[in-house]
């Protein structure tokens, strides 16, 4: 059992707790104004109310990489990650920190304030390009699985057609294109399958009569 999913804390925004089962890559849906203490918060897809607000040391990150103007950020992505050794007053309390960005031509480095006395050179990598979504299955490519995962045979298959269409198809290819999403949303019965897999009954022809010998008295 997964139990990573129950560490969520309790808020209204990202923190580094959400952050304790691993790193997250985020696309930015909105950016908009915050808090004096939180000027900017960063809205992204699934964040369920709970936008990231970057601290001074990312958004300045974010600057140098994409640029001010924070209206062109929708639809760039993010990894952000739990870094334990941020401190706060003197004390390591972890913080939200990013470690790529994509719309980068390659590797950026930039010098952040550690302390008051001290700087350091702070380093993004590039993010690949998220995967183009799945082209959507071919209607009769789809309900062809169906009817193969449902048990239908071939005959069964020409019957089933037969069958959804009062008999005006003999093929998937022939129904209509409502019929077939109704067909890989709804499924098939198992009753169906039997009934479209039966052969249908044939009439024998009657046997000729035997040719009797005449029964001489």
């Amino acid at each position: 059992m997964d139990i990573s999913n129950t560490l969520a804390a309790k808020s209204n925004q990202l923190n580094t707790d959400d952050l304790i089962s691993g790193p997250i890559t985020i696309t930015i849906s909105s950016v908009s104004a915050g808090s004096p203490e939180q000027p900017v918060a960063i809205g992204y897809e699934g964040d369920e109310g709970k936008p990231w607000y970057p601290c001074k040391s990312m958004r300045r990150v974010l600057v140098a990489a994409w640029g001010a103007d924070a209206s062109q950020y929708a639809g760039r992505r993010v990894t952000l990650f739990r870094d334990p050794e941020v401190m706060y007053g003197g004390i390591k309390v972890g913080g939200i920190r990013l470690s790529h960005l994509s719309n980068l031509d390659g590797p950026l480095s930039i010098a952040l304030t550690v302390t008051r006395q001290k700087r350091a050179p702070y380093r993004v990598q590039p993010l690949a390009p998220a995967a183009p979504p799945a082209p959507a299955p071919d209607p009769t490519t789809a309900a062809l699985a169906v009817c193969q995962s449902a048990g239908l045979t071939d005959l069964g298959l020409a019957a089933f057609c037969d069958l959804a269409s009062s008999g005006t198809a003999s093929t998937l290819a022939q129904l209509p294109a409502a019929t077939l999403v109704r067909i890989v949303e709804g499924g098939i019965s198992p009753e169906t399958v039997a009934k479209c897999n039966t052969p249908p009954a044939t009439e024998l022809e009657p046997e000729p009569a035997e040719d009797l010998p005449l029964a001489w008295s």
